[in-house]
């Protein structure tokens, strides 16, 4: 009875277009992680730009832990899974992005990873807190998870 009443809580009422901007955000993740891989001595600078002494020090451990925190983060947004703790993981990194790194060079119209580094944390937070939505691997999980108990919910997983 219980786990009926908490898998009934937890299901997804957030629109199916939303699934769009969540792949798209994943997407992004992703891609800055492959492209942090290609020019880690670029995000090094960054890192030590940021005029902090414990990360000026740690640079090195700093830049890999961003990097693979993006690769991992966003390939679990792509597919839906752990959504939300994937989101609550890569805020503090982009808060970091957003007012440690992009927001020194100011706005302007040659800073366009200020831009996107502000649009990808609104949806970070968006995503944080709406979940992985309907079109989603934590979705398909917790309706296998009741087409195991129940009858009758594995009509849910086909449509």
């Amino acid at each position: 009875m219980k786990i009926e009443k908490a898998l009934e809580k937890n299901k997804s009422d957030q629109p199916k277009w939303l699934t769009i901007f969540r792949i798209a955000l994943g997407l992004i993740l992703f891609w800055k992680g492959i492209s942090f891989i290609h020019d880690s001595l670029s995000l090094q600078a960054m890192v030590k730009r940021t005029g902090i002494g414990m990360f000026d020090k740690n640079a090195e451990v700093v830049a890999f832990i961003v990097t693979y925190a993006n690769l991992l983060g966003g390939f679990l947004i792509i597919v839906g899974l752990f959504t939300r703790w994937a989101s609550i993981i890569q805020i503090p990194i982009l808060i970091g992005a957003v007012f440690l790194v992009n927001a020194r060079e100011g706005i302007n119209t040659d800073n366009i990873e200020l831009v996107l580094s502000g649009v990808v944390l609104v949806l970070l937070i968006v995503f944080a807190i709406k979940g992985s939505g309907a079109i989603s691997a934590d979705e398909y999980f917790r309706n296998y998870y009741k087409a195991g108990y129940e009858s009758g919910h594995t009509k849910e997983l086909l449509d």
